[in-house]
């Protein structure tokens, strides 16, 4: 794993890993994937489609056993990873959102997962307008700055929770790995995020609190962290995710998605068909098993964000050139040379070309099994 984390500050931006209330009563229309509650339906006849509180229902997010639920609905991830930095720089810019948005409405996309809380207002009204959804991230020490740290994370909250372009509240990313960041005990992560997922629950009942934990969690992250409403879980077992499916539901019954899952485009070595080098065929091979593992597990995983949207220059040398970074092959679950380049995870490249996996994307995103989108919902 390639750590780009700098102490005291501990960032919540995406690396990879080191292996790397509607319920009961809801009436089913398995066309749609719809759930309709009769509170719903009773508010949305008598209050009319563009009150406040109809638009608040349409967006509530919710649970019903295994399942997210999106305004009634269920709602499948169909996600990417985006942190947009522009070549010869190391700070995220939305400039090219709108040509970005395209893109991934091109590719089925409907959820955009960041790595830091989205400060500009019109960013969140256009990402809206296009009809996907965020993840919105909080890193534990931020140096103040929306961080959990010093509970500022909650201003961000406060402020934006009323916003339809919200998904969930994810807080921390693999922080699980590096017990050094929180005085050699883990223990003091999950008290801090579970005190945080409470936090977000007192002031912002309309929406889900989630983490991004590095692969399956161990009996004291479950136990110490009950406030937890989703589990996103960054899983490399080279284009296998699926496994994680059975193990996850005999520990918990709550909802699981893969906050990270993916391959790049980079072979360190050779290995079976794959030569070395630059090689957009092995990571089109590799998402396309990601993805179909991904659906085929429906009834536990109820989506993905893939790993990543576009190639990063910033990660690993000279932000003006794309990098080969630290070669390591097979010291992680990254198919199929078992090391994570880290600048070559797009699905994109740097100008926005669309690399081979984009195509697999977009058949995978656009043509989910009937069964991926009714499979989930539990009484």
């Amino acid at each position: 794993m390639l750590s780009m984390f700098k102490l005291p500050k501990i960032a919540s931006c995406f690396f990879i890993g080191a292996l790397s209330v509607l319920t009961a009563c809801a009436n089913i229309d398995n066309g749609t994937g719809k759930i309709a509650s009769a509170s719903l339906v009773t508010s949305a006849m008598s209050k009319g489609s563009n009150t406040p509180l109809l638009q608040e229902q349409e967006n509530e997010v919710t649970l019903a056993g295994r399942q997210i639920l999106v305004g009634g609905s269920q709602y499948t991830i169909k996600g990417i990873c985006y942190h947009p930095v522009p070549q010869g720089s190391d700070q995220r810019d939305f400039a090219t959102l709108t040509q970005d948005l395209a893109i991934m409405k091109e590719a089925g996309i409907n959820t955009i997962r960041v790595c830091a809380p989205i400060e500009e207002k019109a960013v969140l009204d256009e990402i809206d307008a296009a009809g996907l959804k965020v993840i919105i991230g909080f890193g534990y020490n931020q140096e103040g700055d929306y961080d959990i740290l010093s509970g500022t994370f909650i201003d961000y909250v406060e402020r934006y929770k009323g916003h339809s372009a919200i998904l969930l509240w994810e807080l921390g990313n693999e922080y699980n790995y590096h017990p050094e960041w929180f005085e050699g005990d883990l223990s003091n992560w999950y008290n801090a995020l579970n005190k945080a997922a409470q936090m977000i629950h007192d002031v912002d009942p309309t929406h889900l609190v989630s983490t991004a934990h590095g692969e399956l969690p161990d009996e004291l992250a479950l136990s110490l962290s009950p406030n937890v409403d989703v589990w996103g879980l960054n899983v490399y077992r080279w284009d296998q995710p699926g496994t994680i499916a059975a193990e996850w539901a005999a520990i918990s019954d709550k909802p699981l998605f893969l906050s990270e899952a993916g391959a790049d485009s980079y072979m360190a070595v050779s290995k079976d068909q794959y030569s070395i080098g630059d090689n957009q065929q092995a990571q089109a091979d590799a998402t396309e098993n990601i993805l179909d593992e991904v659906f085929d597990n429906a009834d536990i995983i109820s989506g993905v964000a893939l790993f990543a949207f576009v190639d990063e220059f910033w990660k690993a040398g000279d932000n003006d050139v794309q990098d080969i970074g630290t070669e390591r092959p097979f010291s992680s679950g990254v198919p199929y040379d078992g090391t994570a380049n880290e600048e070559y995870w797009g699905l994109l490249e740097i100008d926005r070309t669309r690399k081979q996996a984009f195509n697999v994307v977009k058949e995978k995103f656009l043509n989910v099994p009937q069964r991926a989108i009714t499979a989930n919902i539990a009484y």
